[in-house]
């Protein structure tokens, strides 16, 4: 698949210069039905995607992962995801316009859903406000931030573990991982203060067999 770098899926503004202002802007689920929405968060080796995977499967959730959802616009020539390629092909990065806009379309196409998780967004104040804003105009929220919390030594020994059979070069280099996951906790820490003061994020323990750390995750959610 195109690999996209984070980076470009991180923007400052949701306005672009009036570029793509024509796009259709439809902001039309109305639900009453109660959502269960959350972000899920985890540093690299936390075991994240599998974790969404068994969640999604328990909870009967639609899970959006930011990465997937601009590589099937990018691969398919969907007007958000020309806009999209034009920007990162001048090393710009995407405005949060445009990845709202995408996830929008995500959330319409879903609009019977019992909920969503939410994979790899937001990453700033910008974006989890403008996220705040696309629940409620869905008559929806996003009820809670979750985030695996794993000591950094464990997560170096599973990366370096799992380096062994990925064949991935960022999963064989203990400086590499490191970096990744320092790279993570600076980013994430804006959000935890973001949601904390909404009272509404949860650091789960990511330490324990994958069933364990399924059931500390399903013990937040089911009060959610």
């Amino acid at each position: 698949g195109i690999e996209i770098p984070n980076k470009f899926i991180v923007g400052y503004g949701l306005d672009y210069n009036g570029l793509g202002r024509d796009l259709p802007e439809v902001y039309q689920v109305k639900t009453t039905q109660h959502m269960t929405n959350f972000v899920l968060f985890g540093p690299p080796g936390a075991g994240k995607g599998t974790q969404a995977n068994f969640l999604k499967e328990h909870y009967d959730l639609v899970h959006i992962s930011t990465g997937d959802v601009f590589r099937y616009n990018i691969k398919n020539e969907t007007a958000l995801g020309m806009l999209a390629k034009s920007f990162m092909d001048k090393g710009e990065l995407v405005p949060d316009k445009v990845t709202i806009d995408m996830l929008n379309n995500e959330v319409e196409k879903n609009a019977t859903a019992k909920g969503f998780i939410f994979d790899g967004f937001p990453r700033t104040n910008d974006q989890a406000k403008a996220l705040d804003d696309l629940m409620e105009s869905k008559d929806s929220q996003i009820n809670a931030m979750i985030a695996l919390e794993v000591e950094d030594d464990i997560l170096v020994k599973r990366l370096l573990e799992r380096g062994k059979t990925s064949g991935r070069a960022d999963d064989a280099d203990e400086s590499i991982i490191r970096n990744r996951i320092k790279e993570y906790y600076n980013k994430t820490a804006i959000l935890k203060d973001y949601y904390s003061e909404q009272n509404k994020y949860y650091g789960v323990d990511g330490v324990g067999s994958i069933e364990d750390i399924t059931k500390r995750l399903k013990a937040v959610i089911d009060k959610l």
